[in-house]
């Protein structure tokens, strides 16, 4: 006999926003959301806004790591742990039905994560192994914390979660070794892509059909995007797999040629899963056509990956990872910050001027950034133009949003 699947656990006291309302102190520690997505906001424009004259040899910082790898660690271990941080800490309650970490444990979280950053900043006082631990205290509280509530609201279903927090631990924990050993990193770096792009993958599998059906549905439309189907999970298997080749190519007696045709497939792939969620119908709203727009870098990172794999190069493979990282990255996390920032404390979902010329900076920002991959003697136009215009993207997003992520909620 089966037994009965159990679902989260109901809770008993106050429900989630009675919780955050409850919080007496500084209202951005009132919800996960708030302290992570601003800060992280910040601090994404700032790591640019060095790296960039850094990278050109206009500065010089007191650091023992390279531009590339501090710059590259930063981006992908400093500023998407923390958007992942304040998607989870919004939704992990929900799932779960239990309450959600605010007040003081949630600045404990912050306090770590800012540690993690700031032992970057000063590696060359503290030494490797000092960097390192400095750097890895965030993401393993942030394991730990959600591991406990999945756990206890028996939620099992989103373990997954786990797995991802697990695989960014040790990509990072490769990362250092590579970087202390070899002075860079490859698959540490790669483990982290590759790691980061499944997860929009699967993030953005259920919320952008979602958000565009519902929008459509206002809208009176008879067509509505896809379902959730055994196609979505064929077409992210493919492109699991096809990420794994590309971390492991050039290495342990692996062809990378053996690489392309799986990301060109996977690319594919992925291409008719967005088109199935109609993204051409939702050019009347922003806040849905965003996503729609940086999801369209999945694909395009894998189309131009299989590119670098069988025929192509180093600037090929360079143009597919900030496909992935400037474009699926930066304008997914903005578009899902900016959209929850708007929900969570009681305003309109709509997208205002300046949040659509933030939307505008970071797709112009991952366009100069793969441009330039593929034509590096254009690097003192285009290096400056891919950074200023993240810079106004994410500067722009604290400078806009800012107010609302520092201040209580609208009744």
């Amino acid at each position: 006999m089966l037994s009965k699947k159990k679902g989260p656990a109901k809770p008993t006291g106050p429900t989630t926003m009675e919780r955050s309302r409850d919080w007496r102190g500084p209202a951005i520690l009132s919800f996960g959301f708030r302290p992570f997505f601003l800060f992280g906001a910040l601090y994404a424009a700032g790591l640019i806004a060095v790296w960039v004259p850094w990278f050109l040899g206009l500065v010089s910082l007191p650091t023992d790591w390279p531009p590339v790898a501090w710059h590259a660690h930063e981006l992908l271990f400093g500023y998407v742990p923390a958007i992942v941080a304040g998607f989870l800490m919004t939704a992990v309650p929900n799932w779960t039905g239990r309450l959600p970490v605010v007040g003081w444990p949630l600045a404990a979280l912050f306090a770590a994560w800012l540690a993690g950053r700031l032992g970057m900043a000063v590696s060359a006082e503290l030494g490797p192994l000092a960097t390192a631990l400095a750097t890895l205290l965030f993401p393993a509280a942030l394991a730990a914390v959600f591991g406990r509530e999945i756990v206890a609201g028996r939620n099992h279903r989103n373990l997954k979660v786990l797995g991802v927090l697990a695989a960014l631990i040790a990509a990072q924990s490769l990362f250092h070794w590579e970087v202390e050993r070899y002075g860079h990193s490859a698959y540490g770096a790669r483990l982290a892509v590759a790691t980061t792009v499944t997860l929009i993958m699967l993030v953005g599998g259920r919320i952008i059909p979602s958000f565009t059906g519902n929008w459509l549905k206002k809208q009176g439309a008879a067509r509505l995007p896809a379902p959730f189907s055994l196609y979505d999970r064929l077409a992210t298997g493919l492109a699991v797999l096809a990420l794994a080749g590309w971390v492991l190519r050039d290495g342990m007696g692996f062809d990378a040629r053996l690489a392309g045709l799986p990301l060109l497939a996977a690319g594919v792939a992925q291409a008719v899963r967005l088109a199935r969620w109609l993204p051409h119908r939702t050019l009347g709203e922003p806040l849905v056509l965003v996503l729609h727009g940086a999801y369209a870098f999945v694909p395009a990172g894998f189309l131009l990956a299989g590119w670098a794999a069988l025929a192509g190069g180093p600037a090929q493979d360079a143009a597919a990872l900030h496909a992935w990282t400037a474009g699926a990255v930066g304008g997914m996390t903005l578009a899902v910050m900016t959209r929850a920032t708007l929900g969570h404390t009681g305003r309109p979902l709509a997208a205002s001027w300046p949040t659509i010329v933030i939307y505008a900076a970071v797709g112009v920002a991952a366009v100069a950034r793969i441009v330039l991959a593929l034509a590096p003697q254009e690097t003192m136009r285009l290096m400056p133009l891919a950074g200023g215009a993240w810079i106004v993207a994410f500067l722009g997003f604290a400078v806009v949003y800012g107010r609302m992520l520092a201040t209580a909620r609208k009744a």
